[in-house]
């Protein structure tokens, strides 16, 4: 009985937690209503880049919004589909992009059409593509000690992805190092230590940014290595955030 009482109280902790998660994002008003979304996801399995682009589809079905999901680079290089997109959500970690395909992303994008993704599906996608890194505003290099827990922390507490939200850790993932576009807006950093390697120790690094390659906007959060990284609230909050303002632009 006492097992038993400990386990509901347990249940009871997390459901809580999680509402909170939640409460954090209802009170944000995310609508995608009548939006037109395009989901595409690929490339390195290890990321199961699959079950990532099955519950973005689920999420912004319920917010509304009519779901395309493609596992082929090729949707990129169909100017009339890509003209109908309100806002492009990626997953594609390495492999490689034609230069029409890549030409049809970038061209969407510069139009005006938002791309949101997380840690190498939109970090780590396409590295011989020079034009598209300098689009999404960052490149992966490396994640000293592979999945290691590791914090990070709430750098701009006043733009309204962040709102509300303080430092947290999140556990067995990786910590992503990379090359940044200094023009970039960082809402959230982690700093590395000594414990992998010694030459990073208490450099800050972005997490997660927002950007404008021409009319386009470009939401990136490197957290995302698991897919039970999302059941993190602050990450799935930065997350539909960052959607929200993708689509929308600034909030109040």
């Amino acid at each position: 009985m006492i097992r038993r009482n400990f386990l509901l109280f347990i249940f009871f902790i997390c459901q809580s937690f999680l509402a909170a998660g939640q409460s954090e994002n209802s009170e944000y008003d995310i609508s995608l209503k009548d939006k037109n979304v395009l989901i595409v996801w690929g490339g390195w399995d290890g990321h199961k880049p699959d079950v990532f682009a099955k519950r973005m589809s689920v999420w912004a079905k319920k917010m509304g919004a009519t779901v395309l999901v493609s596992d082929s680079l090729g949707v990129y290089a169909n100017p009339e589909l890509m003209a109908k997109q309100d806002l492009i959500i990626q997953y594609w970690t390495m492999g490689e992009i034609t230069k029409e395909q890549s030409e049809g992303l970038i061209a969407a994008v510069k139009s005006g059409t938002p791309i949101v993704g997380c840690h190498g599906g939109l970090g780590d996608s396409f590295r011989n593509n020079t034009e598209y890194q300098y689009m999404i505003g960052g490149q992966w290099v490396s994640h000293p000690g592979g999945k290691i827990n590791y914090t990070v922390q709430i750098s701009n507490t006043g733009d309204p992805v962040t709102k509300d939200l303080v430092d947290f850790e999140i556990k067995n993932t990786e910590q992503y190092y990379m090359h940044v576009d200094p023009n970039v807006r960082v809402l959230a950093t982690t700093t590395f230590n000594a414990d992998h390697d010694t030459w990073i120790d208490g450099n800050s690094m972005p997490v997660v940014w927002k950007k404008h390659h021409d009319k386009g906007r470009i939401f990136y959060m490197s957290i995302g290595h698991n897919p039970e990284d999302f059941d993190h609230p602050s990450v799935w909050t930065m997350l539909t955030r960052g959607i929200d303002w993708a689509v929308y632009g600034e909030k109040e």
